[in-house]
């Protein structure tokens, strides 16, 4: 099940979508709700279709010269040359960043367990 629908997506690139991309689009949302998921099945749905949208336009590419993630980036004129550096990942796969992993509320949380809790009598805890 879809956190957000192809027509999100294509808000968010502002740009028209062809009928392939479309297509394509479709199967990555289902892909990064597996992703989600498997992540944090509790966060709320507004964050999931953001993240969703983030990650498919991620993977499929601004459509721009410069790639959705890119960090550092370098044109050249008449030598034809190009060199970009992708912080996490790579363009044209689904993955969670900092801010995607925020918005599930599941990055940098301390916690802890003790397997002797279980142990103790509910009456004093």
């Amino acid at each position: 099940m879809a956190y957000a629908t192809v027509d999100d997506v294509q808000a968010r690139m502002s740009r028209t979508l062809t009928t392939d991309e479309r297509e394509i689009v479709s199967k990555l949302l289902d892909d990064s709700a597996v992703i989600i998921d498997t992540f944090n099945a509790n966060a709320p749905t507004e964050n999931k279709t953001i993240v969703s949208c983030r990650m498919v336009i991620r993977a499929l590419g601004s459509g721009d010269d410069i790639p959705i993630g890119a960090t550092q980036g370098s044109k050249s004129g008449l030598g034809y040359s190009q060199s970009w550096t992708i912080s996490a990942g790579t363009v044209g796969e689904l993955y969670l960043g900092k801010l995607e992993k925020t918005l599930l509320k599941s990055g940098n949380t301390i916690g802890s367990y003790s397997p002797t809790q279980a142990l103790v009598p509910e009456v004093l805890l």
